[in-house]
């Protein structure tokens, strides 16, 4: 009899019961991170509309909150003075109103788009798109005088060189001493690869971990912005468009994974509409914040009172 119990406890596990973790529902989306309202103040940022190097900005521009100072890198461009996409730094105490830096452009030749900035080492290191959206690496010792690396140099899970053709978007997640690196390829899906020196990154698989979908809203597009961490779980915000050829319809969206590699997107994408894009996650005195970069700076609040930073990690 006895034996017969644990056989039938071994099937009960074995065979999916009740207590088989695998039936169990995945925990909610976290409600701070699904619920945003739009800041009155919009749009906090633009390009001045004037005859000047950023008479228009574009793409994604990254905000960092060092010692209440928030800091914006952003891409500037005017066609009729470059046909470069040159590099922009500007700051905010209060996250709407912006100071230019005097000493931009801080990229003043080449092409430096679609920026991600990591501090690590007491240095910061820059993932932008270059010219034909190939992803390059710059570093620099405050913020303002940066380095040029050359592109990245991204191989398929064997070591051999990916296919010719674009690799934009990079956005970075370090972890344990690795680094990934999430890219687009003409943002047809988002694909991983890894490195631990900055010069080899390697694919840990040649399919795409993040795909186009069939929904209204990423049909024909998609790249992921921002990789954060919260309470375990890592939480990609990523832009999408369900329209080709492409029109301004972007959207902001949500997608969450146990380990990088497989993700699950928010039943109740998108996040924001009305062609508000390339999303960056703020943390600050206030609660966090989220801005979209794309076609201008605009601020976003939590729509609910909840709120609790601490639990978050950024790269």
């Amino acid at each position: 009899m006895q034996r017969a119990k644990l056989v039938a406890c071994f099937c009960l596990v074995l065979c999916g019961g009740a207590d088989n973790p695998a039936e169990k529902k995945s925990p909610p989306f976290p409600p701070e991170l699904v619920s945003w309202t739009a800041d009155p103040a919009n749009p906090v940022f633009t390009g001045t509309g004037e005859n000047t190097w950023d008479q228009k900005i574009r793409e994604r521009g990254w905000i960092r909150n060092e010692n209440g100072t928030l800091h914006l890198w952003y891409t500037g461009y005017n066609d009729d003075l470059s046909p470069d996409r040159l590099l922009g730094h500007a700051t905010s105490v209060d996250g709407v109103r912006w100071t230019r830096d005097p000493r931009n452009p801080l990229v003043k030749s080449g092409w430096v788009e679609d920026v991600c900035v990591v501090h690590e080492d007491g240095r910061y290191v820059m993932f932008a798109e270059g010219r034909e959206d190939i992803a390059h690496v710059l570093t620099s010792p405050d913020g303002i005088k940066w380095t040029e690396h050359g592109p990245l140099d991204i191989r398929r899970a064997d070591g051999t060189p990916i296919s010719p053709g674009p690799r934009g978007t990079p956005t970075i997640w370090k972890e344990a001493g690795v680094w990934n690196l999430f890219y687009e390829r003409g943002d047809q899906g988002v694909w991983l690869a890894r490195s631990n020196d900055l010069k080899l990154w390697t694919n840990v698989q040649d399919e795409p971990v993040l795909r186009m979908g069939q929904h209204d809203y990423d049909r024909y597009a998609v790249a992921i912005d921002q990789v954060i961490k919260q309470d375990g779980v890592y939480y990609a915000f990523y832009h999408a468009n369900s329209h080709k050829p492409w029109t301004a319809d972007w959207t902001t969206c949500l997608a969450r994974s146990d380990d990088l590699i497989h993700w699950e997107k928010y039943p109740g994408n998108p996040l924001i509409r009305n062609n508000s894009s390339s999303s960056v996650l703020v943390q600050t005195d206030q609660g966090p914040r989220l801005y979209t970069m794309h076609p201008e700076v605009r601020r976003f609040l939590p729509a609910s009172p909840k709120d609790d930073g601490e639990a978050i990690r950024h790269p």
